[in-house]
């Protein structure tokens, strides 16, 4: 019986490119256990082929025949244990034996990876050889997949014509996230592949038309883009960025940072776990501000800048330097002493501590505004959405609700949090206390303490 492919090691998957607004995916050489498919794969067109006697008969057509592919490549044989199964996430590989821990469960030639090797050995190789290492896989992806005789033929009639990312979704599904960061960041990625496409076109498409005798338009841009934001491996054996027939079908363990704002926008799901939810609040030096050069070499000091980013994970402690850094907007008036040169060596330790009653108070008010104001900006309650989830939803908008009530969920934590910490502000001990503390000069009951001269 075929079961999901099962092993005792997790591989987390975390990389950044700056080309390609991060590539998430995980080593080729796959001993992975089950967690969620790359996609649900939805045949871009019907292939007629004769069923394989060892793959489940109400498998696509497609999926058959580009098991045979594999077989006739070398790829599969009679000692691979692993092989197409539909699971209720989507298509995946299932193995019919236990595996071992670190068993090599498949093996793909390199002969077989697209890459930008592969974009460098083939026709098109010296016209791209300038281009983002993404943009020219995927004018590569895109002609091949207008080709009939291409070598990848077979794979590429089982990858899908879309997912549920939230780059595909209609302005009617969008309006569904509206006041969700995921909404403004779906929008510039959407902005971002736009622009690309048309340098592309100009620099690329239109000057090499016996290259690219078939018109590639936004749209095919776009799917590529998809495919190889949601199924595309990275920093596997020195490359960047590499798909992988056969390996993009087996179940991975995504990367335990990606929110789920993050897995929507990548891969187009969600997880309905507590930590999946998360809101980054944006933090910045004004420039207006009278401190500002003395702030801001501060920041820089400690490993930040004029602006920072803290990403709140819901049920999870605040990121260290998050206080810190809104003590450090908050200054001024007569804690502003803290900002001169003799303090510049040990004022993050002194920031880590409340500064003063002034300053903890106004960093109170400052976040607590600011999340309210986010709050203001969705169109349902948390009540609605946790009503909407127990009725039947479509993909796209159960991955809407789920976003937008995580969100929430942030906000109304970080809002908590510092009204309780309002409620504090007579009991906390401050900065001028704690230094008198260390000189002798302060009771164990916050006291001032003083000698008479004799």
């Amino acid at each position: 019986m075929a079961t999901p492919i099962q092993t005792p090691m997790a591989m987390a998957l975390a990389s950044s490119s700056s080309n390609f607004l991060s590539l998430p995916r995980s080593p080729a050489h796959l001993s992975l256990p089950p967690k969620r498919p790359l996609l649900h794969p939805k045949p871009r067109l019907s292939v007629t082929s004769v069923a394989s006697p060892d793959l489940d008969p109400s498998l696509p057509s497609n999926v058959h025949t580009f098991w045979q592919w594999l077989r006739q490549e070398g790829v599969v044989s009679s000692k691979t244990h692993v092989k197409p199964a539909i699971f209720p996430e989507g298509l995946g590989l299932a193995t019919t034996k236990n595996l071992a821990k670190n068993e090599v469960v498949l093996e793909v030639p390199k002969r077989f990876w697209i890459n930008p090797d592969a974009v460098a050995d083939s026709e098109i190789g010296n016209v791209c050889s300038g281009l983002k290492p993404w943009i020219s896989v995927a004018l590569f992806l895109i002609r091949e997949n207008l080709k009939d005789d291409s070598r990848w033929r077979h794979y590429l009639d089982i990858l899908p014509s879309e997912t549920d990312s939230t780059v595909f979704w209609s302005e009617e599904e969008l309006a569904e996230i509206q006041g969700t960061q995921l909404l403004s960041t779906t929008l510039n990625v959407k902005e971002y592949v736009k622009s690309e496409f048309l340098k592309v076109e100009e620099e690329i498409l239109l000057r090499h038309k016996d290259l690219f005798p078939s018109p590639i338009t936004l749209d095919d841009f776009f799917w590529a883009f998809g495919i190889l934001r949601s199924r595309a491996f990275s920093r596997l054996r020195g490359q960047n960025l590499v798909l992988i027939p056969f390996a993009d079908l087996v179940f991975i363990q995504y990367d335990l940072k990606k929110s789920n704002a993050d897995l929507a926008l990548d891969y187009g799901f969600i997880e309905p776990t507590a930590n999946r939810n998360a809101y980054t609040l944006t933090l910045e030096i004004p420039e207006s501000d009278l401190f500002f050069d003395d702030k801001l070499d501060i920041a820089e000091t400690n490993g930040l800048g004029e602006t920072a980013y803290f990403d709140i994970v819901l049920e999870r402690p605040f990121p260290p330097a998050m206080l810190p850094f809104l003590r450090l907007l908050a200054l001024g008036g007569t804690d502003a002493f803290l900002l001169e040169s003799l303090f510049r060596n040990s004022i993050w330790g002194h920031l880590e501590m409340p500064v003063s009653r002034a300053n903890e108070e106004l960093v109170c008010q400052v976040v607590i505004n600011a999340c309210e104001a986010a709050l203001s900006g969705y169109n349902t309650t948390i009540e609605e959405d946790e009503k909407l989830k127990e009725e039947n939803l479509d993909s796209r908008l159960r991955i809407a609700v789920g976003i937008r009530e995580g969100e929430k969920r942030v906000l109304q934590q970080i809002i908590q949090i510092f009204k309780d910490r309002e409620l504090e502000l007579d009991q906390l001990e401050y900065y001028q206390e704690r230094r008198l503390k260390d000189l002798g000069l302060c009771g164990e009951q916050g006291e001032i303490i003083f000698w008479e001269s004799k």
